[in-house]
């Protein structure tokens, strides 16, 4: 048994929150989700909504959303909109507990100045740059500033000054006073505070310095009385400083949990690279379908109990490790199974002309809206002299063991009759551009008196009734599954694939379909699943995005494992 589940299947963070709470270190859990708002959220950060909400929600305590607005250089209104949305559309509630860094500027500056009262902050006028020559190396300790011993008079007067905006960018920092000889990089006197004249999305243009992340970040969650603070690996090596700041401080003290960061294969979970991919064009924005973001996601058609199933199936550890993008793909496409609607479109049609049905007869046929769901009920399609099948199901001369259509074989059309082709009409360059077939009366539903059966059903469009829609078939945005071991020299931009991307402008849908609505889900019969895309409403005509095909490549892997005993 893995060390960190034990017996009741808990993971090692609940295991830990047990113990507290049976132990009276907490008497009610406090979780919180700090987003900084330089980039729309992802699924790695959907990984952490999922266990911060979902403990909260578990242990009956509360759940903050916070903002870690320390940088305005980097962040936006439309970042922080985007996040509100996000978090609310995974069915996270905050409540009435929305808070911003930002906030407790003015607590943090004066809990700066009380560190500097104590000696254990000073004003530094070493250049960024400097200050990176002067940290030293994993292997060679630091050296100290010039400016380390500046007495408390001194300090406390540059940092007022500082605020006051007496300094341009980046001529002081305020420091730590730790270790330059610590063996974690972080406690080398790290920056707390920098000057930047720069507007800030809700403060304005009130301050002039901000604070850096690391002294922000430990004291918000001092002050909103959170009890674990759950965070990603890469903060591991920042807790000493944070216990630091905390125990210098003298305030309440969270307890800091770290846990593996989401990595899923043929994907990049960055916010840096992300925000490339959108700057250099590469992606329409960042709610790109393509994108790993739960905007992209959401347009992309996957639903909050998908994401959930997801998070919850991958569970939380203290390794990393690649996640299996067809495991994400396995879950969508086990909800939507259960909810999506049934519908039929031909992606490349070819027509097929059915010579003994009545010219003018058009036949209004029931079909299932879901077999998943009773409840679903049925609709009507319409079927005709004249249909559109997908062109990949006929060929004029078949492999073995192809069970389509083809000279002088017969099958079934969905909810309709058997056709049998007998010929072909094919133009100058010798396309096949039409097929003729003949239907058997008797066959209607499925079922001839005579009780023969045929091996392959098609779906169809009638071609009176076709309505012309936009599809577009989506691939992983990159060619190699683990992009974090590259070769040297190799870039992740590198192995983007240029088949991410296929746009398919005259498909044709049966006419239920005329009338969409932006993020409406449906299964297309033998093709995917489908979500109507925004630009449905600008480009006056339904547009659908491919969520995920049909073909269940993790299913497979599951049982070919359970077979081997694995």
């Amino acid at each position: 048994m893995s060390e960190e589940v034990d017996r009741t299947g808990k993971d090692f963070i609940r295991q830990i929150i047990d113990g507290d709470l049976k132990s009276g270190k907490v008497k009610k859990i406090h979780t919180r989700f700090p987003p900084e708002p330089n980039g729309y959220l992802h699924i790695g950060h959907a990984k952490s909504i999922c266990l911060n909400y979902g403990i909260a929600k578990e242990y009956g305590g509360k759940f903050n959303l916070r903002f870690d607005d320390t940088n305005p250089s980097k962040e936006e209104a439309e970042y922080v909109e985007s996040i509100i949305e996000d978090v609310r559309w995974l069915g996270a509630d905050w409540e009435d507990r929305l808070f911003y860094a930002s906030d407790y500027f003015e607590q943090l500056y004066e809990w700066a100045e009380q560190l500097i009262k104590k000696g254990k902050a000073y004003v530094c006028d070493l250049s960024a740059e400097e200050i990176r020559e002067y940290r030293g190396t994993l292997t060679e300790p630091g050296r100290e500033s010039p400016y380390r011993n500046r007495s408390v008079e001194e300090n406390l007067d540059l940092f007022r000054r500082m605020r006051a905006g007496e300094f341009p960018d980046g001529a002081k920092t305020l420091r730590a006073k730790i270790d330059m000889a610590a063996p974690n990089m972080n406690m080398r006197d790290p920056v707390m505070y920098r000057i930047l004249h720069r507007k800030h999305h809700r403060t304005g243009n009130k301050w002039c310095i901000y604070p850096s992340y690391d002294w922000t970040h430990g004291q918000s969650d001092s002050i909103e009385g959170i009890t674990h603070s759950l965070c990603t690996l890469e903060f591991e090596d920042h807790r000493p400083l944070y216990d630091w700041f905390l125990e210098q401080l003298g305030i309440y003290h969270p307890q800091q949990i770290e846990f593996a960061r989401l990595n899923i294969s043929h994907t990049v979970l960055s916010k840096r690279k992300l925000l490339q991919l959108v700057e250099t064009g590469v992606v329409s924005g960042w709610d790109d379908p393509r994108m790993p973001t739960i905007a992209g996601l959401r347009r992309r058609g996957y639903t909050p109990e998908a994401i959930w199933d997801f998070c919850e199936r991958i569970g939380v550890s203290k390794a990393d490790s690649l996640v299996d993008i067809g495991l994400l793909e396995h879950c969508i496409r086990d909800d939507l199974n259960r909810r999506a609607l049934r519908r039929m479109v031909v992606l490349r049609p070819l027509k097929v002309i059915i010579d003994n049905y009545p010219d003018d007869k058009v036949e209004w046929l029931d079909a299932v809206n879901n077999p998943e769901d009773e409840s679903a009920g049925t609709r009507k399609i319409p079927f005709s002299k004249e249909v559109f099948i997908e062109r990949s199901d006929f060929m004029e001369n078949p492999p073995k063991k192809y069970f389509r259509l083809y000279p002088g074989n017969e099958v079934r059309l969905k909810h309709a009759y058997y056709i049998t082709c007998t010929d072909v009409v094919k133009n100058e360059r010798g396309e096949v551009v039409e097929v003729h077939c003949t239907y058997d009366p008797e066959s209607r539903g499925g079922g001839t008196p005579d009780g023969r059966r045929v091996r392959g059903t098609l779906h169809f469009v009638s071609a009176k009734h076709g309505v012309p829609v936009e599809v577009r078939l989506y691939d992983t945005l990159f060619t190699v599954p683990d992009l974090s071991n590259l070769p040297e020299g190799k870039d992740f931009m590198d192995y983007l694939n240029p088949n991410s991307l296929e746009v398919i402008e005259n498909a044709l849908a049966e006419p239920s379909l005329s009338n969409v609505k932006p993020g409406e889900k449906f299964q297309f019969l033998r093709l995917g699943y489908f979500c109507v895309d925004k630009d449905t409403e600008t480009l006056k005509k339904p547009v659908f995005n491919r969520t995920v095909t049909l073909k269940d490549t993790w299913a497979k892997i599951q049982r070919k494992l359970k077979k081997n005993g694995g």
